[in-house]
């Protein structure tokens, strides 16, 4: 099963870049890295894992990829001229001097004003002003569908998870879904939102959450997935 072309790195379904599957003799687990000079996937596991078995744990850990692969692309500051993606609608930063400080949504545009070297610290703020308001409405508008409530919602910044509900019902989420499409940020939402009833992710937390978010989970799933490197190197320094 592993003798042939086990050391070629293939492009597999449901993962960015090639991954490389290499089964080693005394291998107690799997171990999983990112080559920065390949940009590929090293997968190492025990003989005895099936090359099927191994991809659906690469597969799983796919939030810890997208951040890998944050990493290694360029960084995408929030500066004037620059073209971001707010609710999944590209937007350009347009900055002048004499504006208001605080900025304002317009015509496609995010528009700033102040001194420029603040630019980047008052857009994010401003997104984080907006996540927050945005996802707490929705945290609340599904909630009430589930008949359940959550005791506070956040937004924060992980690097390798979206969003977490705690068994004490505080629900934490990205600020950065603000950036992606609305479909990819409620599902998120809405995930988050059935584990007020459910810490887990068996057969009745599944039910709930696509009852609460409706048709077209894959395909949010999907958005998500594929707009997440970029989403995590947004706003980064060069």
């Amino acid at each position: 099963m592993w003798s042939k072309g086990r050391s070629e790195a293939l492009l597999e379904a449901g993962l960015p870049v090639p991954i490389e599957i290499r089964p080693i003799r005394g291998a107690k687990r799997l171990r999983l890295r990112f080559d920065d000079a390949s940009g590929s996937l090293k997968l190492t596991c025990p003989l005895r894992t099936g090359r099927q078995a191994a991809l659906a744990w690469a597969l799983d850990q796919r939030q810890w990829i997208e951040a890998q692969l944050a990493r290694a692309l360029p960084a995408e500051p929030f500066e004037p001229g620059a073209v971001i993606p707010v609710e999944g609608l590209e937007t350009r930063i347009v900055w002048s001097e004499h504006g208001p400080r605080t900025p304002w949504l317009l015509n496609g545009e995010l528009r700033c004003g102040g001194p420029k070297a603040g630019v980047a610290r008052r857009v994010e703020a401003f997104l984080k002003r907006l996540a927050i308001a945005t996802m707490s409405r929705e945290v609340a508008e599904f909630a009430i569908t589930a008949g359940v409530t959550a005791r506070s919602v956040s937004v924060g910044d992980a690097g390798t998870r979206w969003g977490s509900c705690s068994s004490l019902g505080r629900i934490r989420l990205s600020w950065r879904l603000i950036l992606a499409s609305p479909a990819a940020r409620r599902y998120v939402v809405a995930h988050e939102v059935a584990h007020l009833l459910h810490l887990n992710h068996g057969a009745e937390f599944k039910a709930l959450e696509a009852r609460l978010f409706g048709p077209g989970v894959s395909e949010a799933k999907a958005m998500l997935r594929d707009a997440g490197p970029r989403l995590r190197r947004l706003g980064r320094g060069r």
